[in-house]
């Protein structure tokens, strides 16, 4: 028999795209178990992220606490710096360490902000892991989302080991990418600061 592994929420106003966004944000911020890294291993650190995110959830904490816990787990489990280099796109590769170091924190801050404030939204669901596959260089854990008056749909997370221990680096939502999403995000608000990369990072500490 298939285990699967269930987290309840409530949606109150919440839209589609921002309970899958705000899932994809979660689901970066767990770690896996500190093990030779497989197949079986990255069921469990999905498996992992949906009791933790049902533990923050009931937890009873503020909105601001919850949101400096998911920025510190964020911090530490997410491959931050992959996610940096592809969602600020071709300036990356001209920005120095001083400028990429600065937006790695801004993002990481803007990302703990805009998706977990949504988390006391998500009562009354469940999201329920289906099972894991090898894709090319990493693994995909596919998930199924449910949100009360709507079909079912999938969520597929990427997970690996290349920064040297098992991390979150990839979601595609409905075949949607969280990157490609979130690279277009920052790309918007660097073309409001004039493609100013500075003024684009100190806007984006107040964004989310």
């Amino acid at each position: 028999m298939r285990m699967m592994t269930m987290m309840t929420f409530t949606p109150t106003d919440l839209t589609r795209r921002g309970f899958l966004m705000a899932s994809a944000a979660a689901c970066a911020v767990i770690a896996a178990p500190a093990m030779a890294f497989g197949t079986p291993e990255a069921k469990q650190l999905i498996d992992t992220v949906v009791a933790r995110i049902n533990q923050v959830i009931s937890s009873g904490k503020s909105e601001n606490a919850m949101i400096q816990d998911f920025s510190r787990l964020f911090a530490e489990t997410a491959d931050l710096n992959y996610i940096a280099y592809k969602t600020l796109g071709p300036p990356a590769r001209s920005a120095s360490k001083a400028q990429m170091s600065a937006y790695k924190s801004a993002f990481q801050g803007y990302m703990a902000r805009k998706y977990g404030k949504r988390f006391r939204e998500f009562i009354g669901g469940k999201i329920i892991v289906e099972k894991a596959r090898s894709e090319k260089s990493y693994f995909v854990v596919e998930t199924t989302t449910i949100l009360r008056g709507k079909a079912p749909f999938q969520v597929n997370y990427h997970v690996s080991d290349k920064s040297g221990k098992p991390k979150f680096f990839e979601m595609r939502i409905e075949g949607i990418s969280l990157l490609n999403s979130e690279k277009e995000e920052i790309g918007a608000l660097l073309d409001r600061n004039g493609g100013n990369l500075d003024k684009m990072i100190a806007d984006l500490k107040t964004f989310g």
